[in-house]
């Protein structure tokens, strides 16, 4: 499953982390590669509450990458 996630670092240097598809799934770490393991977790722990909970589970995303060459 793919789930689109924004990383962005905040005015402390602290990296958050957010999935949209997961309303309040948020995570954060002190560099972009230690917030997006954190997110990956917390992504893991709420899909699985989802599941126990019955609750349906968001549609995986479908993207494609289009380069463009600068003008």
């Amino acid at each position: 499953m793919k789930v689109r996630v924004y990383i962005e670092q905040d005015e402390d240097g602290v990296f958050v982390a957010t999935c949209p598809s997961l309303p309040g799934c948020i995570s954060q770490g002190y560099s972009r590669a230690e917030a997006r393991q954190n997110i990956e977790e917390a992504i893991t722990g709420y899909l699985k509450s989802l599941r126990k909970h019955g609750e349906p589970i968001p549609p995986g995303i479908e993207e494609e990458v289009v380069e463009i060459a600068g003008g």
